[in-house]
């Protein structure tokens, strides 16, 4: 998908060159001005007409009177023991969503933020300014303001979708956590793994990937993007078609029957875990590279050994790799995390049917930015009722 062929940018921020020069020519303005004013915003995180120096006084007036500006800023910032920082965005009508930045420093491959060990070296550590002791962040992002998945362990839906975000406010993530960076840290990778189902605001958010990798704006390769999907079949094979497989897809699949699956993940009743896992094995995965599975552990739902048999027989054949993710808390659901002896039974299977199995480490615990626990702030809670049977 080229930026001509997606909708009309719903922001002037999320503007392409060529919507610029568009606008610039019907106002009578040198196209020319496009590129600069593109670099101002995603290469230098400036949506201020007032603070964009190198452009004349009447066309920064013009802008302010189009209506460009910042469309989100940072209300708070938490930090963690481990240096993981989650953001508190709050957008232009007052909507408030929450980002992380995650430390990667070395962390292994296995982990969903990391590549894979056998990857080959890209723009990003061939660039003249890359350090061996960079300290590597990703960022997780979010997409909707809320969730309509209503996935029973995450706090990201309890209050339910109050509204999508546009492509300027998901890059403004980006942005705004670009700048809290320090010393020789780099953000190395973009997760949609926040708030919010990245595919059920599909025009948004691929508009916001071909935003964050345009080479005149951060430049981040496709190959250091991550969607997450809790499993919109239709959207999949459109990221695929779009994408060439280039960005990186990982699935929530949560649960090896379709029955246990539904209660835990109510979009399953749309699209049932055999349309899910055919539209996985569809996914084009380039060479060298692997899909992701997630799968929450959940007590007394889907943690025994016949589940983990019947995953393993359901991902059979697969690039893929199985992150395991023991339930983090999440206030008012009534569920938990299997002990650690039953997650440990859990991987040691998988494992022996020859699955890439590793456990998704706990960060960000104490600010609750861990997997599943953002969250939206002075909303009526939804919270389903579920029977644990």
């Amino acid at each position: 998908m080229q930026p001509s062929d997606l909708p009309p940018a719903a922001s002037l921020a999320e503007q392409f060159p060529p919507e610029w020069e568009k606008l610039l020519g019907d106002w009578g303005e040198p196209r020319y001005r496009a590129l600069q004013i593109f670099r101002w915003i995603h290469q230098r995180g400036v949506q201020n007409p007032a603070q964009m120096t190198d452009l004349p006084k009447r066309l920064r007036d013009k802008l302010t009177d189009a209506g460009l500006a910042a469309p989100a800023h940072v209300a708070e910032v938490q930090a963690s023991a481990d240096g993981t920082k989650k953001l508190l965005v709050e957008l232009a009508d007052g909507k408030q969503i929450e980002t992380v930045l995650i430390p990667r420093g070395s962390v292994a491959a296995e982990d969903i933020f990391a590549s894979d060990s056998e990857e080959p070296r890209d723009e990003y550590t061939e660039s003249a300014d890359f350090r061996s002791d960079t300290l590597e962040v990703t960022q997780c992002i979010s997409s909707q303001v809320g969730c309509a998945m209503g996935c029973a362990f995450c706090a990201s839906g309890i209050a339910g979708l109050k509204r999508q975000m546009n492509a300027a406010e998901i890059v403004s993530q980006v942005l705004l956590g670009r700048a809290t960076l320090e010393g020789s840290s780099r953000l190395a990778g973009i997760v949609f793994m926040g708030m919010g189902e990245p595919l059920h605001n599909y025009n948004a958010v691929a508009r916001a990937i071909r935003l964050i990798s345009h080479p005149d704006g951060l430049g981040m390769s496709l190959r250091r993007m991550t969607v997450s999907t809790s499993g919109l079949v239709p959207e999949m094979d459109r990221l695929a078609r779009d994408f060439g497989g280039q960005v990186q897809l990982a699935v929530s699949v949560h649960a090896a029957d379709t029955d246990t699956r539904s209660k835990l993940m109510p979009v399953n009743k749309k699209y049932p875990l055999s349309e899910v896992i055919a539209a996985i094995r569809r996914y084009p995965v380039p060479r060298r590279r692997r899909l992701t599975i997630e799968y929450t552990l959940v007590r007394g739902m889907n943690d025994n050994e016949q589940s983990a048999r019947s995953l393993a027989r359901i991902l059979r054949g697969l690039r893929a790799k199985v992150n395991l993710i023991p339930m983090n808390p999440v206030q008012g659901t009534g569920l938990a995390a299997p002990d650690d002896t039953v997650v440990d039974r859990f991987q040691q299977i998988l494992r022996d049917e020859g699955l890439d199995t590793f456990l998704r480490r706990r960060r960000g615990d104490d600010i609750a930015a861990a997997c599943g626990q953002l969250a939206l702030h002075g909303e009526a809670r939804k919270v389903r009722a579920l029977p644990l049977v």
